[in-house]
């Protein structure tokens, strides 16, 4: 069960932090890359986050994350003014809106992940349809992924008991011959690598690279028949 605290320190420069939890005895220890969210960790943060203890070294937090919904005490409503216009829609609370607001946001980037994962399954059914690849590639698309998943646990795993990484050019090599689907979701659900931001942008340009090899080796007969003719 995720836990509650406040940052009561961060180093910019070291890109870590404690967070204080009135659960926790001792202010909890975290880095940059176990944060995921809007900008940066800041000191007076309120976050939510999921605590280990990794040996002698102290509690240590994952999975650190802004609160979205911080709840407020409500306060005693005005009385209506005597004289309201009844023809005038009720003001909705500003903090509402912008809770909407930040919520649609930040699921567009998995809704649009989703959307490219869809496009790329179909250029693969249209391939094997057209007979740019066998069916047994299908095995293999699913093998490579399966393989980048794995490697992002690992390379986690061992981000957590500070021992040898995996190195990221290898992550970015996996994506980039296919396996950028369960690169994604690796992200999404053991939230790694989701907040450095050059590792990102590396990321996406594995992934328009492969899409577009993948399009221009389905629609090459069309392009080689178009340019003999």
């Amino acid at each position: 069960m995720k836990k509650q605290g406040t940052v009561v320190r961060w180093d910019g420069e070291k890109a870590f932090g404690f967070i204080r939890c009135p659960q926790i005895p001792a202010d909890v220890f975290f880095h940059l890359r176990d944060f995921s969210g809007p900008g940066k960790p800041a000191e007076g943060m309120q976050v939510t986050f999921d605590d280990i203890h990794v040996g002698g070294k102290g509690p240590r937090a994952l999975s650190v994350e802004p609160m979205r919904n911080t709840i407020v005490a409500e306060k005693p409503a005005a009385p209506a003014p005597a004289e309201a216009d009844p023809l005038l829609p009720p003001a909705q609370p500003a903090a509402r809106s912008r809770s909407q607001w930040q919520k649609r946001r930040e699921e567009r980037p998995l809704w649009i992940g989703l959307g490219l994962i869809a496009f790329w399954l179909l250029l693969w059914l249209v391939g094997i349809g057209m007979g740019r690849f066998p069916w047994v590639i299908l095995n293999g698309v699913v093998l490579i992924n399966l393989v980048t998943f794995y490697m992002y646990w690992r390379d986690k795993h061992a981000a957590i008991n500070e021992v040898r990484r995996t190195p990221e050019d290898w992550l970015h090599g996996l994506a980039v011959i296919g396996g950028w689907p369960g690169a994604w979701f690796a992200q999404q659900i053991l939230r790694h690598k989701t907040s450095k931001r050059p590792f990102r942008l590396m990321y996406w340009g594995t992934v328009a690279v492969n899409m577009l090899a993948l399009l221009g080796w389905i629609a090459w007969p069309a392009l080689y028949g178009a340019a003999v003719a």
